[in-house]
């Protein structure tokens, strides 16, 4: 069933702001067709977009926020990636896969632009650059699990912080990041007390701010000095998500300086 009109992106004329990068880089025509099947989504806290084994009902594509992909096992967890307003939850989808293989839990609130599976699959096959921009970002995102789990085997803890730390601003499009010690800590599989001491050398250095549940980037260009080799691998790969060549774009937001 098709949403009641004026709930999704539907005219070109009267289109919504959409600052998600795969959508954002459609032409008019892929957006408006595709928008007629696309519903606003509040993300809170903590919601869960999908569970592992559980069929794929939707994507979404995200707005604002950012969500933690997760492999969860026994009662642990290990954060492969960060999704924020380049990409989408939902995708493996697209390559034949109709059941979850990750955990999806928002990080921090946002919003999102969701469509139901069969809704995708149907626009998918009668616009090819839609899937083009979907294959593209679902590629980034293999790229952006299979350089996490590598840095988990043969980078230090500060240099695997630093890029993670990295990374969450680049996705949420920001530089403030509401973030416990213990997330990081368990997100990353990194002793707590490892975190707490990089950390505050990262503050002692003047290159971030903690406050009770939050930390503060000050000077992001010299965090990703001591990121390690990751970050620059996973960033370039997301610059072709966010400015494929030869595409029509739709007018996105300046982003802030960090």
């Amino acid at each position: 069933m098709r949403p009641r009109p004026g709930t999704g992106i539907v005219r070109p004329n009267k289109r919504r702001f959409v600052k998600n990068a795969i959508l954002a880089n459609l032409s008019l025509q892929d957006l408006a067709a595709i928008g007629e099947f696309l519903e606003p989504v509040v993300l809170t806290e903590r919601m869960v977009l999908q569970e592992p084994k559980k069929n794929l009902n939707h994507v979404y594509f995200i707005d604002s926020g950012l969500v933690s992909l997760r492999v969860v096992a026994h009662g642990s967890m290990l954060e492969t990636a960060v999704v924020g307003y380049s990409g989408a939850v939902g995708l493996s989808l697209v390559v034949g896969g109709n059941i979850a293989t990750q955990q999806s839990v928002v990080l921090f609130p946002g919003g999102a632009l969701r469509i139901h599976a069969d809704h995708l699959r149907r626009v998918m096959s009668e616009r090819p650059k839609i899937l083009e921009g979907v294959l593209r970002y679902y590629q980034t995102l293999s790229t952006h699990c299979a350089q996490t789990a590598l840095c988990g085997v043969r980078h230090e803890l500060e240099r695997r912080l630093a890029s993670w730390v990295c990374l969450a601003c680049d996705a949420l499009d920001g530089n403030v990041l509401p973030v416990t010690h213990d997330y990081v800590s368990v997100a990353l599989g990194l002793p707590r007390s490892g975190v707490t001491r990089a950390l505050l050398r990262f503050e002692e250095q003047g290159l971030i701010r903690k406050m009770r549940g939050v930390l503060q980037v000050h000077d992001q260009k010299r965090l990703q000095q001591k990121a390690c080799c990751c970050y620059g691998v996973i960033a370039s790969t997301y610059a072709c998500v966010d400015h494929p060549a030869g595409v029509e774009r739709l007018p996105t937001p300046v982003r802030r300086p960090t």
